[in-house]
């Protein structure tokens, strides 16, 4: 029989500790509540005297000594775990019966450690939403957003297959591009190890033929000389240099101001700002189409729907729309103002849905129709980035050559 830890508060207000045996979370609450205690914390105890020796005994048996195991749940298993646990409440089966299979079935440690943590608080008392907050770094916000939408709206089934389904398209969009930039990287990288030989090895040869000619040297020439002087002699500081800067931007961006002034930046970007707000605008009419048809009232599901968004330049435009939307303004017009996220052509199909009552299908098909559109928009920019990115390799060599084939093209008139 499982032993359970807990702690409690007495009716004196005092904190209760101890130790308990029962069949599982329940029984054990069930045991603390005729105790005349309210839980605090309740955690399972490991079984027998195994404690870390047991654990370790276990690693041995494995087969391997240097077994090392991630602590971190792939993008994988969250999808798989997504998935079967939409089928598993669309066939009836409770939600926390459907977690203790899923953590049976879990392929990893983490996996299972995470899967069975969610399962607590939710025997605990939590909702859904609220226990996979807890572990950020499985639950994107987007993901609790929107199970908090499914849970708020009594159909967590049908939420939970589609944000399977939205990462089953996020991992297929990362995999075409990987694809696409795999040819276009391999060259880049073959570029710099032929830039770091010319820089290091070939052009202090021509240096040295240069300078014995005692001739001014073009621009482009002397720029190449230097860069190549400076590599030669402080490489090593520039690398770290450049290490360093890039931790320095990579701390900036992560905070708060940083963070919202990338995300701003990224927006107004010529290729991938317009398909970062169609997929943000897809996101949010379809939550909020399905929230509306659901029963949800309109300010509450812009409440959830806002938080799919995952810009947050984006989701501050929303929030002062539904603070008009609360005013008592219309959905349409509260709008009108985030014209980076919704083209004009949108807000007069919101507006007419509202008018018609249809608010709930036009958002739907808004998104259905945006979906389509950014598929073929990402398939151009994919098209597009390719031979970008070899026209700037090809163009970067090409002036290192030039500029050393410039002086040796001259050369009659250091001569004289």
């Amino acid at each position: 029989m499982p032993t359970f830890q807990y702690r409690a508060l007495q009716t004196n207000g005092k904190i209760a500790e101890g130790v308990l045996d029962a069949s599982g979370r329940p029984d054990a609450m069930r045991q603390i509540e005729t105790l005349g205690l309210r839980l605090v914390n309740l955690t399972e105890k490991a079984a027998g005297s195994k404690g870390k020796s047991g654990k370790n005994a276990a690693a041995r048996a494995s087969g391997s000594p240097f077994k090392f195991e991630s602590k971190k749940v792939s993008a994988k298993e969250l999808e798989n775990f997504t998935r079967l646990l939409s089928s598993l409440l669309a066939a009836g089966v409770p939600l926390s019966r459907a977690l203790q299979i899923l953590q049976k079935e879990a392929s990893s440690p983490a996996a299972q450690a995470t899967w069975k943590g969610v399962n607590n608080l939710v025997v605990d008392g939590l909702s859904l939403a609220n226990a996979m907050g807890k572990s950020p770094e499985t639950f994107p916000r987007v993901y609790v957003a929107m199970v908090e939408a499914g849970e708020a709206g009594g159909f967590l089934d049908v939420v939970l297959a589609q944000i399977a389904e939205f990462q089953s398209r996020e991992k297929d969009l990362k995999s075409k591009v990987m694809t696409a930039m795999l040819y276009p990287i391999i060259l880049f990288v073959l570029a710099l190890v032929v830039l770091t030989v010319l820089l290091v090895f070939f052009i202090p040869k021509f240096q040295r033929v240069f300078a014995s000619f005692h001739g001014s040297l073009p621009l482009i020439t002397q720029v190449i000389i230097g860069a190549s002087h400076m590599i030669r002699s402080y490489g090593l500081l520039v690398a770290l240099g450049i290490v360093g800067l890039g931790f320095l931007i990579r701390t900036w961006f992560v905070s708060e101001k940083g963070k919202r002034m990338w995300e701003g930046l990224i927006l107004k970007a010529p290729l991938v700002g317009p398909l970062l707000a169609q997929f943000a605008m897809a996101r949010f009419c379809r939550m909020l189409g399905t929230l509306i048809g659901a029963g949800v009232p309109l300010v509450h599901g812009l409440n959830v729907a806002r938080r799919s968004i995952g810009n947050q330049v984006l989701v501050d435009a929303v929030a002062q729309a539904i603070d008009r939307v609360q005013q008592g303004g219309r959905l349409g017009q509260s709008l009108a103002d985030c014209r980076t996220l919704f083209p004009g052509s949108v807000l007069e199909m919101i507006s007419v849905a509202e008018e018609s009552g249809r608010l709930d299908v036009e958002l739907v098909r808004v998104a259905v129709v945006t979906e389509s559109d950014l598929d073929r928009n990402l398939k151009t920019a994919v098209a597009f980035a390719e031979p970008l990115m070899l026209f700037l390799i090809a163009g970067f060599i090409g002036i290192i050559f030039i500029g050393m084939l410039l002086p040796v093209l001259t050369m009659s008139d250091y001569i004289k």
